[in-house]
């Protein structure tokens, strides 16, 4: 039983019609004490009268709504005249007191037809876009032209584009699609996107490490190449930057376990343990580097961007389409003529390169191969590009942080062994 069906429905639907109007009210009657200025046509009791008048309207005539609507079009008219005078008097143009009175009337109906949680969900969304507009108007100035560009890009393959793309095979027997070539360049894409938006705007001013952290959501591989390359300038800070390398490959292997639920939900179920742990292990080296390393003076630096570049580069998802393209004829053919023992030493190649379209067109493609075939080919894939990385680190940073990476990224190699060891 419901704890609200102890009073009767038409009281409870009242006071709740009012104390939602009510706190409508008072964040209108805050955001105009905050200015200074005179509410539009009234604050916290005006809303809830208005709530109140919903109401009633409602419950006199609930089946066809006519006295509602009635009540509504009074309300319109009155809103209108107050807007004309202020555009007269005042010069404005805003309205957003005005839907919200409009959306306060309309609870009472809300809170009878639908479940409790919707009129909730809406008064709270009102609450916080009264409360947000300074931030709004704040994060809009930091926002340059380019990014609608990008966001627009972004919306159009994801939500034009790969819905019309046929999913039959292009050549019989082997399963590659143009949906699933651009499904995959789209989760991509999508990684890449949303780390660029969240080291612009949430992380801007973010240290080296936070760095690394949100460059392995989208390439461990380049992440570690610009990091090694910045730590020839360091000095104190210089193991800060040993620090973000291994953030970002845990951050790769929080990757590709995403990438397990979105393409093999089976194998996410199955497997995911596995993930975990190395993402704990080279966390943990991460933090055992930090902690090693903390009587150093450490003062906090910033990695300066040198160019805002476009996450949504059509030649880089031209590039991605065409690896994945690559590996999926490759991959089908090793496994034909070779068998699993061929699609191991495959993915131990493709590790060199970026093991990402390898990885996905593994998880996506239909082949005569077990379960767990598939999670060694992606964990030789993964240790082949970690010793890539390694040699990276080493050598754009001329070995000044030699030693730290040989000790790290021998820890997690030696762990992707015993697991490989403990799923063989």
């Amino acid at each position: 039983m419901n704890y609200l069906d102890i009073f009767p429905k038409d009281l409870t639907n009242f006071v709740l019609v009012t104390l939602f109007s009510l706190l409508i009210g008072l964040s209108q009657r805050k955001r105009y004490m905050r200015r200074e200025e005179t509410p539009e046509f009234g604050s916290d009791r005006t809303f809830t009268l208005i709530g109140i008048l919903g109401y009633i309207l409602y419950i006199l005539d609930p089946n066809n709504l006519s006295t509602f609507l009635c009540g509504g079009l009074a309300i319109v008219i009155l809103l209108g005249i107050n807007y004309v005078n202020k555009l007269i008097k005042q010069n404005s143009t805003g309205i957003t007191a005005i839907m919200t009175s409009l959306i306060t009337y309309c609870l009472g109906p809300l809170i009878y037809t639908q479940e409790l949680w919707i009129p909730i969900l809406i008064v709270v969304t009102i609450l916080v876009l009264t409360e947000m507009k300074e931030k709004f108007i704040n994060f809009t100035e930091k926002i340059n032209d380019l990014e609608f560009i990008n966001f627009a890009k972004f919306m159009a393959i994801c939500g034009v584009v790969l819905p019309i793309l046929p999913n039959d095979e292009i050549i019989k027997g082997i399963n590659i699609t143009p949906y699933n070539i651009w499904l995959s360049t789209v989760i991509i894409s999508g990684f890449s996107y949303i780390s660029y938006l969240l080291k612009k705007y949430v992380f801007k001013d973010a240290g080296i490490i936070v760095t690394g952290i949100l460059g392995g959501i989208y390439s461990s591989t380049a992440t570690c190449v610009i990091l090694s390359k910045k730590s020839l300038d360091a000095n104190e800070s210089l193991y800060q930057y040993i620090t973000a390398i291994f953030c970002a490959i845990a951050m790769m292997y929080i990757k590709f376990l995403i990438l397990l639920g979105i393409f093999y939900s089976a194998l996410l179920d199955e497997y995911w343990h596995i993930f975990i742990i190395m993402f704990f292990i080279t966390a943990g080296v991460a933090f055992g580097m930090f902690k090693y390393y903390r009587s150093k003076t450490m003062p906090t630096e910033h990695i300066k961007d040198e160019d805002d570049k476009n996450p949504l580069e059509f030649k880089v998802a031209l590039i991605f389409a065409a690896l994945f393209i690559l590996f999926t004829f490759i991959t089908h053919y090793t496994i034909e003529y070779f068998g699993s023992e061929g699609l191991r030493t495959l993915s131990i190649f493709a590790g060199i390169s970026d093991p990402a379209p390898f990885i996905i067109n593994l998880l996506q493609g239909k082949y005569a191969i077990t379960d767990t075939t598939i999670i060694i080919a992606l964990f030789h894939a993964l240790i082949s590009n970690n010793i890539v990385k390694m040699c990276y680190g080493i050598g754009f940073s001329k070995r000044k942080i030699a030693k730290p990476l040989l000790i790290g990224f021998s820890i997690i190699t030696i762990s992707n062994i015993f697991l490989l060891i403990f799923l063989s």
